[in-house]
């Protein structure tokens, strides 16, 4: 299985976060059209539990996590319902481990990209270059979201 590098992740993070505001709907554009199913996944998790500030944070990091597969040169096939169905019973039950035991081989191990996993338990921890942070729970729903995100990914990688 082929992982995210750390210079995927950064050149992922250097090309969405300079797109002016055209550039970042046509990039978001070509990720939903790939990725149909997951973006309607993804973007259920606002209403699912009742915060808005997502929606924003959802969008942004579906397009950051798109892009590091992209930048990786890894493919991966468009993302089923049953995929998300078949995934949502044993995610659930490594959360609850997870929260459990606060380990996060456990997180890494499951989804199988330990650098992105580890990146967005940064970027759910540490506040921005503007000093702001996430409240924690907002923090914690976009790092399940975004965990399921890369773990559907992860399993939909194309072998060559």
């Amino acid at each position: 299985m082929k992982h995210i590098s750390l210079e995927a992740i950064e050149k992922a993070i250097e090309i969405v976060d300079n797109l002016d505001d055209q550039q970042l709907e046509e990039i978001s554009t070509k990720y939903a059209k790939a990725q149909q199913s997951l973006l309607n996944y993804v973007m259920s998790a606002p209403a699912e539990y009742n915060n808005d500030k997502l929606e924003g944070l959802l969008i942004y990091y579906f397009c950051l996590i798109c892009a590091c597969f992209e930048q990786e040169g890894i493919q991966v096939r468009a993302i089923t319902e049953e995929d998300i169905d078949e995934l949502e019973d044993p995610y659930f039950d490594m959360l609850d481990q997870y929260f459990e035991e606060e380990d996060e081989e456990i997180i890494e191990s499951f989804c199988d990209q330990p650098y992105l996993a580890q990146f967005m338990a940064m970027e759910v921890s540490t506040e921005d270059n503007d000093g702001t942070t996430l409240d924690e729970e907002t923090a914690t729903q976009l790092f399940i979201v975004s965990l399921a995100m890369i773990s559907l990914m992860n399993q939909a990688i194309i072998e060559n």
